[in-house]
């Protein structure tokens, strides 16, 4: 009997066709008859004879002929779409891959944190440098050697933790980690995103390729073969504890790899793993000693998670200046405060970069603005804090993301398997390099710094929106009362603000002891690095809002000018939202600039001006006051 994996409209079911002179008609109404089986309205059909589609492979999204066969005109156990006339044609088959093949080599000790995220979009295909093949060969061979002479090691010949004393025979070696994988499958909560899957996996690649784990270059390029055809497991998000690594998300990972559980393509969409890899002309993986042990022992899913966050952290912090700027100028605030000798002696590198880049934005001398002009003789001597602060306040953010992006780029290329496979000394040695605690203590670090962003941000959206201290309409808008303006976005804002401050406490100061006391003090990392994913989407979230306001109050100092870099932003916004004449459904406008900071947009436009103002003002720069600061400059060189 043949099988088929047929999408209708969102769902995906499973169509055995009894005889290969089956018409793809057929195919296509048993599909629609089932798809209606599992709607309670029957999915707004009274008939299956009333339905009118077409059929298209997944794969190449070829339309397939009614009155052809399967057997001529399919592959068994291919996926294809019913697209019933009048519904548009599903995106999920759009190839996640660009066109043309383009290859990271991945030696276990070069990997940064952009290359990771840029292989979680899919940018990217991965191959294994010589050097790194021939590293997991000789690694391989002591694993071999030790299986040979029957030596007891723990994970090879042993049972797992409290288990560790038990020795296992020869003969159940391979069921042994095969066991290993199934019983760790034990997470629970919502899938990894694809890409987050395929960071996931990635990562474990890298750290395979250093050659301490003893994984054989046959399996390795087994993994390899499934990352470059994006199949990618069903990864839950929760269920790790930080040490030993992070066992249940990998064992998900490595469960898929082995034909089991379930698994994610672009042309399949989730289906049962076996499947998904057979489809694309893959076959599943078979464990061999110590091998389901290699895959899942590390602290992997804490750390490309927390690859994504500092990635997110330092294009959110690179714009916070440039939202700021914009504010103070609406706000009518001096630039006094930015000046290069007040942080030369102060001389924190962030706190510096942060001065510099306001400077940047706002030198009247070197970009006009009729706003700054339109005050210059006022009686103000000095701004608020959420202004004139924002070099010490956005300037520690900047230099705590260098901090945890070391940390980072050191993990990345870190071997944390238990045991360590030393080919150069024929042994293995147990150890602890899978424990958490190193990106866990980090990213709570992160959280904490990023939020400050937030904290600030919104503030400054209070005083755009106070009338008595703006000195702009009340909440940003004309006729006040008929229409509410900002109102209820800066309390959108203040809600985020404070979920943050629940979401900063550390979650590596908490630890439970685990596997019968074996494993008595975990890093608790997993949740350290989801919780500063959210942290840092809702700093973006109130930074929207904060571009959004400031936009907004430009429009009452109209004629008036801000300085060029400034209204090129503000030129930005305007692209995608116009301004507000009166109330209107405002989350999409919030979501439209959120996507401006995510994608880096309002940066891109900035980031000549700033440049082309420190190419001609370097010999402004004091000892140990910078006038370049990358995100990256504390790393290891």
């Amino acid at each position: 009997m043949l099988r088929y994996t047929v999408h209708v409209r969102g769902e995906w079911l499973a169509v055995p066709c009894p005889h290969g002179t089956n018409t793809i008609g057929w195919l296509g109404k048993e599909a629609v008859r089932r798809y209606m089986k599992n709607k309670p309205d029957n999915g707004g059909f009274t008939s299956v004879e009333e339905v009118k589609f077409f059929v298209r492979r997944c794969k190449g999204l070829g339309l397939l002929d009614l009155d052809d066969t399967v057997e001529d005109a399919l592959e068994d156990n291919e996926f294809v779409e019913v697209v019933i006339e009048g519904d548009i044609m599903s995106p999920d088959f759009i190839p996640s891959q660009p066109e043309g093949v383009h290859y990271i080599s991945l030696d276990g000790n070069s990997l940064t944190t952009q290359d990771l995220v840029n292989l979680g979009k899919g940018l990217y295909k991965i191959k294994l440098t010589p050097e790194a093949e021939a590293k997991v060969k000789q690694s391989r061979e002591v694993i071999e050697r030790i299986v040979k002479e029957q030596t007891v090691v723990y994970g090879i010949t042993t049972g797992f933790g409290k288990f560790a004393r038990t020795v296992i025979p020869n003969s159940k070696l391979m069921e042994l980690q095969m066991n290993l994988v199934r019983s760790h499958s034990a997470g629970v909560g919502k899938p990894l995103t694809p890409e987050r899957s395929r960071m996931l996996l990635a990562l474990r690649i890298n750290v395979l390729a250093k050659g301490y784990s003893g994984i054989s270059l046959e399996t390795l390029q087994q993994v390899i073969e499934a990352f470059n055809a994006s199949c990618l497991p069903y990864i839950p998000e929760k269920g790790t504890v930080g040490a030993s690594g992070d066992l249940a998300p990998l064992s998900h990972l490595a469960l898929g790899l082995t034909g089991e559980g379930k698994m994610w393509s672009p042309k399949s969409g989730w289906a049962d793993a076996k499947y998904v890899l057979e489809a694309h002309g893959l076959k599943p993986i078979i464990l061999k000693p110590k091998e389901g042990l290699a895959l899942i022992n590390g602290t992997q899913m804490i750390t490309s998670l927390g690859c994504e966050a500092v990635e997110r952290a330092s294009a959110i912090a690179r714009q916070a200046d440039i939202v700021a700027a914009l504010t103070l100028e609406v706000l009518k605030g001096t630039t006094k405060a930015f000046d290069t000798d007040i942080h030369a002696v102060r001389p924190h590198r962030g706190q510096a970069e942060v001065a510099f880049r306001f400077r940047s934005l706002l030198d009247s001398d070197h970009h006009p603005s009729e706003i700054a002009e339109s005050h210059r003789f006022c009686d103000r001597v000095q701004d608020a804090y959420t202004m004139r602060c924002c070099p010490q306040v956005h300037g520690v953010v900047n230099d705590t993301i260098a901090f945890v992006k070391d940390i980072m780029t050191t993990e990345i290329n870190s071997a944390t398997d238990n045991p360590m496979v030393f080919a150069e000394r024929a042994e293995t040695i147990s150890g602890g390099n899978f424990h958490g605690e190193y990106p866990a203590k980090a990213l709570d670090y992160l959280a904490i710094g990023v939020h400050e962003l937030a904290a600030i941000s919104e503030r400054r959206i209070e005083r755009l929106c106070n009338p008595s201290l703006s000195e702009l309409p009340a909440f940003l808008v004309t006729e006040g009362g008929l229409n509410s303006g900002f109102m209820i976005a800066h309390c959108t804002a203040a809600a985020l603000v404070s979920e943050n401050k629940a979401l900063c406490h550390p979650s590596s100061v908490d630890s439970l002891s685990t596997s019968a006391a074996t494993e008595d003090h975990v890093s608790m990392g997993g949740w350290s690095a989801r919780k500063a994913l959210r942290v840092i989407e809702h700093v973006e979230q109130v930074l929207a809002i904060e571009l959004l306001a400031a936009c907004q109050g430009i429009e009452f100092l109209r004629p008036l000018r801000t300085t060029t870099p400034l209204e090129k932003v503000y030129d930005l916004v305007r692209s995608v939202v116009r301004p507000w004449i009166k109330d209107r459904f405002m989350a999409p406008d919030i979501e439209a600039a959120q996507r401006l900071l995510v994608e880096q947009k309002v940066w891109k436009v900035a980031e000549p001006y700033i440049e082309k103002y420190r190419r001609e003002h370097i010999p402004e720069s004091r000892p140990g006051s910078p006038t370049a600061f990358s995100l990256g400059s504390l790393e290891r060189k």
